[in-house]
């Protein structure tokens, strides 16, 4: 009975979005020979999608996401493997937890960055391909990130910046893949507001295992197991996840032109200059010359790789990113998820080291984030569609900066059921509002052989966003903490200045509402 209503459920959704129902439906089994490629008749929108579950049965469809959703899952317990048992890896290296911010903003630089190109990278060989070679590269890393703990902090660091490449290769190409499996309808946006509702549940999971294992076993055994939970979805992916046939490419370009080479040279190494110099900048300081010489040299690249872009026959940036919405999305994106990075940074640093608590107990307070996120990419599934984007965004902003401010005021010794656990409930709705938006946004609005670099351009501005933010609050917290001496007011300052990267956004968002608001009255009197 439960399995005849989930049918009719679904039947109804794609009546609503205007679509069949499948017949792929009335077989409850999974099909795990070797999969059917869906065709791609259109490379110029996305009219002629292909429906997934048209082609197969509710139970593939059910682990296909799963499976893709996974990305998401893994991608953020990956980061939180190092945030929740900083203090035991640091004491294993004989180190302080400082040393280490490197174990964490390494990992988000080459997730952020290499994910720039990732997309593309499956729009040429196939995603289905990138998918399963991220994965498998991603497991490899992680458990050479355990077998570290024999090496010194500086190999765990690298470690884990060549781990952050595995998450940058599957999380753009997750999202191409549900791109190209659904049309655009309630289906397409619930899937990826599944996609992005997973994203608070895998920090926690992460945060969770990794502290338990640290404080009764040994650290390095998260990394392992998180290694082989890797692999594991890598095969899962080569059995579920359907063949694409390739668009036949265009004779008179090269390989290195369809990678759009020199974008991709020139874009990726503007981004790592920079994000090296906002984060090396809270450990040595800006008077260091190379920090701000780095900085200047990565902003120089990137005006080359703008230029380039303008020049390039398959830009990494197409014309259509900066028309519409699009260009609005992004901007609240970097602003908004800039901040989140620094509300879980820092509530588990006060939590920590202030307020006395173990890893294991401060990711306890922060659990309820999976149900809150759960709760807000339902609700953002329902309104998609129904209330302008402009105003989704809007709505995300405004959690943001709620959390974040909430954390900036927390009284230290107050009673978790106050601020600390207003902030849980609040932030994941700026999450999980504003990332399946803004890839539904872009996904709709590029072509399908451009699908590969709408899930990289999300995924970078919010990975992204997420490693500048914390330089930039690492950077007031050094020059407020009167060199380190008083730790709280250092927090203080890198607080107050997510709340303002969560004001940006919400600014953003506002102006974001008034263009649309005005556009809309431009047609009205047409």
């Amino acid at each position: 009975m439960a399995d005849l209503a989930m049918r009719q459920h679904l039947a109804d959704l794609e009546r609503e979005a205007g679509y069949r129902t499948s017949d792929a439906h009335e077989c409850p089994t999974m099909n795990f020979s070797p999969p059917m490629s869906i065709s791609d008749d259109s490379d110029t929108g996305n009219k002629d999608v292909p429906n997934f579950a048209e082609q197969y049965s509710l139970l593939h469809e059910a682990v296909f996401i799963f499976v893709v959703c996974a990305a998401q899952l893994m991608t953020q317990a990956g980061l939180s493997l190092s945030i929740a048992p900083l203090k035991i890896i640091s004491a294993s290296f004989a180190s302080t937890p400082k040393d280490l911010t490197w174990a964490s903003a390494a990992y988000s630089l080459t997730v952020g960055t290499f994910i720039f190109v990732s997309g593309r990278l499956g729009d040429v060989y196939g995603h289905r391909l990138i998918f399963i070679i991220g994965f498998s590269w991603f497991g490899l890393w992680s458990i050479l990130s355990g077998f570290s703990v024999w090496s010194n902090p500086r190999f765990f660091d690298c470690c884990r910046a060549f781990q952050g490449i595995g998450p940058a290769l599957v999380l753009p190409n997750g999202v191409a893949i549900l791109g190209r499996s659904y049309p655009p309808g309630r289906r397409k946006g619930m899937v990826f507001c599944l996609f992005g509702a997973v994203a608070p549940g895998g920090f926690i999971l992460g945060a969770t295992f990794s502290s338990l294992l640290a404080e009764n076993v040994w650290w390095p055994w998260g990394f392992w197991i998180f290694g082989i939970a890797c692999f594991i979805f890598a095969g899962l992916g080569y059995l579920v996840i359907p063949f694409v046939a390739q668009e036949t490419p265009r004779k008179d370009l090269s390989t290195f032109q369809r990678l759009d080479g020199f974008g991709a040279i020139t874009g990726v190494s503007g981004l790592i200059l920079i994000n090296f110099a906002w984060n090396q900048a809270p450990l040595v300081g800006w008077e260091v010359p190379y920090t701000y010489v780095l900085l200047v040299v990565g902003v120089l690249l990137m005006g080359l790789f703008l230029y380039l872009e303008g020049k390039a026959a398959y830009p990494l940036l197409p014309r259509s990113v900066f028309k519409g919405e699009a260009g609005w999305v992004l901007g609240c994106i970097a602003a908004g998820w800039s901040s989140f990075g620094v509300v879980v940074f820092y509530y588990y640093q006060i939590l920590e080291n202030i307020e006395g608590n173990s890893g294991l107990l401060v990711t306890a307070k922060f659990a309820g984030v999976s149900a809150s996120g759960a709760c807000a990419a339902v609700m953002t599934g329902l309104l998609l569609g129904r209330i302008p984007a402009c105003v989704i965004m809007f709505i995300a902003m405004l959690a943001f900066s709620a959390g974040q401010a909430l954390l900036a005021s927390m009284p230290i010794g107050q009673i978790y059921w106050a601020n600390a656990f207003v902030i849980m409930l609040v932030t994941p709705w700026g999450m999980d509002m504003s990332f399946p938006s803004g890839i539904l946004i872009l996904s709709n609005a590029m072509s399908q052989k451009d699908q590969g670099v709408a899930g990289s351009l999300v995924n970078t501005v919010v990975n992204y966003s997420i490693s500048i933010g914390l330089g930039i609050a690492g950077t007031v917290e050094r020059y407020v903490s009167d060199d380190g001496d008083d730790t709280l007011k250092g927090y203080r300052g890198a607080t107050y200045t997510g709340v303002g990267l969560a004001g940006c956004g919400t600014i953003i968002a506002t102006c974001f509402m008034a263009v649309t608001w005005m556009e809309s009255r431009k047609t009205l009197h047409r």
